[in-house]
């Protein structure tokens, strides 16, 4: 069973790892086996459960809502997003625009089968809508019910203050961040984690497994397996920054230290990220359901001071800490 951790400042306990369902539910994964591992994650004491409308273009979210059914709604965290071009793409089918938050909001809920979810969160920053025109919908979707609280993904440090200021002025406030952060990827650490103590958010990172690669089945000198993450046409473009000959040959030489903590190179990555106090959840995807329970086991593990260092000293110069990744990857005007 997971441990549960408060998301930010607010009262709202979640389960510290958490069952995501980008690049798997309504594409790479078939919706039976998909289902399988919902109920898996469940089996396993995992209660909250993130997605997006953007994910298989709103088939994910149908996936996991249809999973869900004959659950107790009450006993369940259902996370989703908005942001990426949804339905056929068109002039107002993205954003943060009020008019593209208020119908999405309406879409996600429909698909997922419930009246609210536990958590909306701003995929991205929209530099082409007003802020305070996106956190007046965010404000006005908390006070119908629709959303009990509201996060962000992948901001800036800055993007996330000014957002959380005119939360305050408007009465709810921002209690989350999603962004990327593993061993390897580490941007977040200098400016928007000390930002987020600060105003009371916490982190719900994904790929905390760096797509897989920490997960040592990426091998260097060797072709990746058939069917893995780098041999997939939409997962790969992310995998690819880190299938390097010295990522991949470092990465082999943190199996000793897993050994040493009795855990497999995948759980050691997450109990990685699950070390850093600002982090609430971590991410995790499946495509089997045994994937789940094994994830799992990860939550509640203290990783020693000596081997968090030796863990540093192994990877090395490989690690990206460039807080200017964050805004470097953003979306441009739309």
């Amino acid at each position: 069973m997971p441990n549960y951790r408060f998301l930010g400042n607010s009262g709202l306990k979640i389960s510290e790892i958490t069952y995501g369902n980008w690049l798997t539910h309504g594409s790479q994964v078939e919706n039976d086996v998909a289902t399988q591992c919902v109920h898996a994650a469940l089996d396993a004491g995992i209660t909250t459960f993130d997605t997006a409308d953007v994910y298989a273009n709103t088939k994910a979210e149908q996936v996991l809502g249809d999973a869900l059914k004959g659950q107790r709604r009450e006993s369940l965290e259902i996370f989703t997003k908005v942001y990426w071009p949804t339905g056929p793409g068109g002039a107002n089918d993205s954003g943060l625009s009020r008019k593209h938050v208020m119908e999405s909001i309406d879409g996600s809920l429909q698909r997922l089968g419930t009246d609210y979810v536990d958590l909306y969160q701003a995929h991205r920053f929209d530099q082409s809508t007003p802020l305070e025109e996106t956190m007046q919908a965010f404000a006005d979707i908390v006070r119908q019910g629709k959303a009990l609280y509201i996060g962000v993904s992948e901001w800036t440090a800055d993007q996330i203050r000014a957002g959380h200021a005119l939360s305050k002025e408007l009465g709810f406030q921002l209690i989350s961040s999603q962004p990327q952060y593993s061993m390897l990827w580490r941007v977040i650490e200098d400016e928007v984690v000390p930002t987020s103590r600060e105003l009371g958010l916490s982190q719900i990172v994904w790929s905390p497994v760096a797509q897989g690669v920490l997960s040592g089945k990426y091998l260097p000198g060797q072709p990746a397996p058939a069917g893995s993450r780098a041999t997939d046409a939409n997962g790969s473009r992310f995998i690819q920054q880190f299938m390097t000959e010295d990522v991949l040959t470092r990465v082999q030489q943190l199996k000793a230290v897993a050994d040493e903590l009795g855990l497999t190179q995948a759980q050691l990555a997450v109990a990685w990220v699950l070390q850093n106090d600002n982090v609430a959840a971590a991410l995790i995807g499946a495509s089997r359901p045994e994937q789940v329970a094994e994830n799992v086991k990860a939550s509640g593990v203290v990783i020693p001071a000596e081997l968090m260092t030796k863990i540093d000293e192994i990877l090395g110069d490989v690690v990206e800490r460039d807080a200017g990744k964050t805004a470097a990857g953003a979306p441009g005007p739309r």
